[in-house]
């Protein structure tokens, strides 16, 4: 479907749990047919959503893209700790400012909130995308995933040297000829050296059992009644085929499409990703009030 909608940008700011400011850019097509909350996964930001958040409004939804606490430019923790709680928090604030709930996009550690949300608070969201999570994930591609968050703790001498770890953590991304993208990733401080774009305190994340808990995942999930749209990338190292076929058979209402792409499945293959979540939508909505069914 060709992008045809007419479509305004802003950048917003909603407020969290402990009072952070969550910032975010929402794209408002004319005649919006239902909106979509966008979340990053750990160590990213919200330009990651960027580019599907521009195609999804040019399809006449409203789109909404979402810094998680500590990252981008939201608010770092006050009491230094990272809990899933406070980010499902934090969701819960940001739709109860909206006029109906949305279909929440969730990538990793934000498709974990987006799910959890949806399984402990039923009818805070009209629709689930799950993006490559599952219950269990691979203890390999989890390492390597820490390895990399943990890889730069004396930052970057230059922009390059960043987008050389970049491309040596996932060699299948294609190839950009300039760098100011990532500049939306990390920032250079005093000390004239480039530093990833959150709160080095976020490393405490996934140490906690809490936040990474198969079993609250399986709980939640049988009790998702949301419209669900799992996508796993095939390429992926952190969930494997099984693992999300495990997932699908826990929530009800879930059907599950594959990427050829890695982890970052939107940023691997926006172009796949985005028409798979755009059928989705197509499918879910309910045509006659313009509103998902309940």
């Amino acid at each position: 479907m060709a992008e045809t909608a007419r479509t305004r940008h802003e950048q917003v700011v909603f407020e969290g749990v402990h009072g952070i400011g969550l910032a975010a850019d929402r794209w408002e097509p004319d005649d919006p047919q239902g909106t979509v909350v966008l979340l990053h996964g750990g160590g990213q930001t919200r330009h990651s959503w960027a580019r599907t958040a521009r195609r999804l409004a040019g399809r006449g939804w409203r789109a909404i893209t979402l810094d998680a606490r500590g990252h981008g430019d939201s608010g770092w923790s006050p009491t230094l700790v990272y809990t899933l709680d406070d980010m499902v928090g934090d969701l819960l604030r940001a739709v109860g400012t909206l006029d109906e709930p949305p279909v929440v996009i969730g990538a990793s550690m934000g498709g974990r909130t987006a799910l959890v949300t949806a399984g402990e608070y039923p009818g805070s969201v009209a629709g689930l995308v799950l993006v490559d999570i599952a219950a269990r994930l691979d203890p390999a591609g989890q390492a390597r995933v820490r390895a990399f968050m943990r890889g730069a703790p004396d930052g970057f001498s230059s922009l390059e040297e960043a987008a050389e770890a970049v491309r040596s953590y996932n060699p299948r991304r294609r190839r950009t000829s300039g760098l100011e993208g990532l500049k939306k990733n990390v920032r250079l401080r005093e000390d004239g050296r480039w530093y990833w774009h959150w709160d080095p305190e976020f490393l405490s994340f996934t140490a906690d059992p809490a936040n990474t808990s198969a079993e609250r995942i399986i709980q939640t999930a049988r009790r998702i009644s949301a419209p669900t749209l799992v996508v796993r990338g095939s390429h992926s190292d952190m969930v494997t085929a099984e693992a999300a076929a495990e997932l699908l058979a826990l929530i009800p209402t879930a059907r599950l499409v594959e990427v050829p792409a890695g982890h970052m499945v939107a940023g691997d293959d926006n172009d796949v990703f985005t028409r798979e979540v755009h059928d989705f939508l197509n499918l879910t909505v309910d045509r006659r009030s313009d509103r998902f069914p309940r």
